[in-house]
C-alpha cells in the first residue's frame, strides 16, 4: 500500500502537467491561429506587380513627364550599385544572409531594452520583417504588429530567395521625399541614374529607410550627412571598404539634383494628354501600372511655339503699356496640327501654367469672329457655287423674328463696294456679302456643315452665324481648316500615338478618326481662296514665308479676341489672343496685328529646306489666271464643266 500512493501522485502530476502543456500549446496554438487568420498570403507576391512610374514622351522621344502615385521606378538587382548593397546591409540587417527571417538574438535584446524603456526605443527588425512590413502591414509599433511581422518574414523566407527578397525591399522602400525604391532615389535626390552613383551618395541612400523624414538631404543636409558618415564608419569597421575609399567618401559634398531641373515641358499638353488616357485607361493603372506613353508632340516645334507666343505677347503689352509690362488678364493659345494624320504636334494654352492651368486651346469656347467666314464659303462652294460668283456689298437690314428691332450688320471698315465676287469678299472680309451668303444657304445647314468639319455642337443658327457669333473651341477651329487643306477628309486631332506597358509590349494604339466633310474640288478652291487672303488681303503679312500658305484672320465686336487660322500643305495652326475676362485687348488690335505675328513666327519654323510643297489639285478643277472683277493677281480655281 505504501508504493501505491507515490504511484498515484505521479499520475496526478503528469495529468496536472499534461493539462498544463495542453494549455500553453492550446493557447499558443489559438494565439498563432487568431494571429495568422487575416494575414495576407505570401503567394499572392507572385503576381504582385509593384506601383510604377507612368512615363510620357514626344514623338522624338523626349520625357515629357511622369505620372505616378508613389515616384517608384522598379529595377533588376543587377542594376544596383553592388556599394549599394553593402551599405544597406552593413546598417539595415549585417546577417541577412544568415539568418531565416527573424534575428532572435536582436529579437531579445530589443526586447530587454523596450520593458527598461517603458517604450518601443528598438524594433530589432531584420530586412526581410521591414519588407513585410512595407507589404502587408501598417507601420503601428504594436506588439500584435511585431509577432505578424515576424510571422510574414518566416514565410518570406520559406517562399523566396535572399537574393529576391533584398530585390523586393530595394524596389519597395520608402527613402523619403517621395522616393519610392533606390532608383527614384538617386533621382530625386542626385538627378543621376543609380549606376552613376558615387560611394557617399549609396551610403546617405542606404541610411535614409531607418527615418525617411528625418533623414532626406532635400528636408535636413546636416542630419543626412551625420547619417551618411555613420554608414561609412560602419562600412569601414565591417572591411567593405578601405580607408581610402572612406576617407574620399566621408570629405565628399553633398551634391543634390537642382531643384526642378527638368521643369514642367508642354505642360497644357500633358494635361490634354493626361484627360484622354483617364478615359482610355482609368486612373488606377494610369498611375500605378508604370507605361510608356508616346505622344505625337514635336519638341523642336513645341519650344518654337511658346517663344512665338512668348513674344507676341510682349509686343502686344509693348503696344498697351508703353513697355513690356506682364498683364495677367493677357492670353494667348496655338495649336498646330498634322494635316495628314490629326497629329497634334504643338500646343500652347495659355501663359504661366503654375498660375493659369485652364488649358484655351482645347476647353476654351471664344467667338472666332471673321475665323468662321471660311466655313460658310466652303458650304457654298460644296453646294456648287462659284468664286467667281457675286454678292452685293451694301448696307441691308433683317427682320428679327423676337419682334425686337431689326438686325443690321456693318462691315469692319464701315464702308461699301457694291456687287463683288465671293473671292474679294473673302479676301477683305467683307461682313455684308458673308451674311447675304448664310441667308441663301440657310443658318442650319451651315451649322450641320460645321459638326461635320470637327466643330463641337451648339452653334446659333441664325445669320449672326456668318460672323462668326457663336463660341468655338480653338482645337476645332484648327482642325476644320486642317479638313480643307486634306483634300476634305476631316481627321479628328489626337495627341496619343501609342501606349506600351512596362515590357515594352503595345497595349493601345491610336485608330485614325475620320471621315469625307466636303469633296476634294471643293476642299481645293476654299484653299485657293484662302491662299489669296495672304497674298492679297487681311494675312498679307505672313506673305513672307511663300506662296503655299492659306489662312483667314478673325476680329470679334470691341477687339475682344483676335485670331488667325492657316496652314501650309502639312501643317495646320490656329492662333487666339485675348482677355481672359473678355475685355477689349485695345482699338486696332485684330487679327492681322494681335495673332498673325505669332502665327508667323511658328510657322516659319516649320518650313523644310528642299523640294517645296504644293497644295493638292484634283482633277476636277482647272486654274484660271484673272485679274478681272477683284479677282487679284493670282490664279482662281474652278470646276471643269
Amino acid at each position: 500500500m505504501k508504493n501505491h500512493v507515490p504511484r498515484q501522485k505521479t499520475a496526478y502530476r503528469l495529468l496536472l502537467l499534461s493539462i498544463g502543456l495542453g494549455l500553453i500549446f492550446g493557447i499558443t496554438g489559438g494565439a498563432y491561429v487568431a494571429l495568422t487568420l487575416d494575414l495576407p498570403q505570401i503567394k499572392s507576391l507572385e503576381s504582385y506587380q509593384p506601383s510604377a512610374i507612368t512615363k510620357i514622351y514626344s514623338s522624338d522621344q523626349q520625357l515629357l513627364a511622369e505620372v505616378y502615385i508613389e515616384k517608384r521606378n522598379p529595377v533588376p538587382l543587377s542594376s544596383v550599385p553592388p556599394m549599394l548593397v553593402k551599405a544597406l546591409l552593413a546598417t539595415e540587417d549585417r546577417k541577412f544572409y544568415q539568418h531565416r527571417g527573424i534575428a532572435l538574438k536582436g529579437i531579445i535584446r530589443a526586447m530587454l531594452t523596450n520593458i527598461r524603456s517603458g517604450r518601443f526605443a528598438q524594433g530589432a527588425s531584420t530586412l526581410t520583417q521591414q519588407l513585410a512590413k512595407t507589404l502587408f502591414l501598417t507601420p503601428r509599433k504594436t506588439l500584435t504588429r511585431k509577432l505578424k511581422e515576424a510571422i510574414l518574414a518566416l514565410q518570406l523566407e520559406r517562399r523566396y530567395t535572399k537574393d529576391e527578397i533584398l530585390a523586393l525591399y530595394l524596389n519597395q522602400v520608402y527613402f523619403g521625399s517621395g522616393a519610392w525604391g533606390v532608383s527614384s532615389a538617386a533621382r530625386i535626390f542626385f538627378g543621376k541614374q543609380l549606376q552613376n552613383l558615387t560611394l557617399a551618395e549609396c551610403a546617405l541612400i542606404a541610411g535614409m529607410p531607418k527615418a525617411p523624414s528625418r533623414y532626406s538631404p532635400l528636408t535636413n543636409i546636416d542630419l543626412a550627412v551625420k547619417r551618411r558618415n555613420l554608414v561609412l564608419k560602419q562600412m569601414h569597421d565591417l572591411k567593405l571598404i578601405d580607408q581610402e575609399q572612406y576617407t574620399i567618401a566621408i570629405n565628399e559634398p553633398i551634391r543634390l539634383a537642382k531643384e526642378h531641373e527638368q521643369g514642367l515641358r508642354a505642360p497644357y499638353f500633358v494635361d490634354f494628354v493626361k484627360q484622354n488616357l483617364e478615359g482610355i485607361l482609368g486612373h488606377s493603372r494610369l498611375y500605378k501600372a508604370g507605361l510608356t506613353i508616346e505622344t505625337t508632340l514635336d519638341m523642336h516645334l513645341q519650344q518654337a511655339a511658346e517663344q512665338a507666343v512668348a513674344q507676341g505677347l510682349a509686343e502686344i503689352e509693348t503696344r498697351m503699356h508703353g513697355k513690356t509690362m506682364k498683364t495677367d488678364n493677357l492670353q494667348a493659345a496655338l495649336v498646330a496640327i498634322d494635316i495628314r494624320s490629326g497629329a497634334i504636334i504643338a500646343m500652347v494654352g495659355g501663359r504661366d501654367y503654375v498660375r493659369f492651368p485652364f488649358n484655351r486651346a482645347t476647353d476654351a469656347k471664344r467667338q472666332p469672329g471673321s475665323a468662321f467666314k471660311p466655313i460658310v464659303y466652303a458650304l457654298a462652294i460644296e453646294q456648287g457655287f462659284s468664286q467667281t460668283d457675286h454678292l452685293l456689298d451694301a448696307p441691308v437690314a433683317f427682320k428679327s423674328s423676337s419682334n425686337t428691332r431689326d438686325w443690321i450688320p456693318q462691315n469692319f471698315s464701315h464702308s461699301y463696294e457694291g456687287e463683288m465676287t465671293l473671292r474679294y469678299a473673302l479676301i477683305h472680309s467683307k461682313n455684308i456679302p458673308a451674311v447675304r451668303l448664310m441667308e441663301k444657304l440657310g443658318p442650319a445647314a451651315v451649322a450641320q456643315f460645321a459638326y461635320k468639319l470637327g466643330i463641337s455642337p451648339g452653334l446659333r443658327e441664325d445669320l449672326t452665324l456668318a460672323l462668326g457669333s457663336s463660341e468655338v473651341k480653338l482645337i476645332d477651329l484648327t482642325a476644320a481648316y486642317a479638313t480643307f487643306a486634306n483634300s476634305g477628309l476631316y481627321t479628328r486631332p489626337y495627341g496619343i500615338a501609342r501606349i506600351l506597358d512596362r515590357r515594352g509590349r503595345v497595349i493601345w494604339k491610336n485608330k485614325h478618326e475620320r471621315h469625307p466633310a466636303l469633296s476634294p474640288a471643293a476642299a481645293a478652291i476654299i484653299t485657293n481662296m484662302l491662299q489669296a487672303v495672304i497674298s492679297e488681303g487681311t494675312g498679307k503679312a505672313a506673305r513672307k514665308l511663300g506662296l503655299q500658305l492659306a489662312g483667314k484672320t478673325g476680329t470679334t465686336n470691341d477687339f475682344c479676341d483676335a485670331l488667325f487660322i492657316g496652314y501650309n500643305p502639312s501643317i495646320a495652326t490656329g492662333v487666339w489672343v485675348g482677355n481672359d475676362d473678355h475685355t477689349s485687348l485695345g482699338n486696332g488690335e485684330t487679327g492681322s496685328r494681335a495673332a498673325l505675328p505669332i502665327w508667323t513666327k511658328f510657322m516659319e519654323k516649320t518650313l523644310k529646306p528642299g523640294e517645296p510643297e504644293y497644295f493638292n489639285l484634283p482633277d476636277d478643277v482647272i486654274a484660271l489666271d484673272n485679274k478681272s472683277n477683284g479677282g487679284g493677281s493670282s490664279s482662281i480655281l474652278i470646276r471643269k464643266k
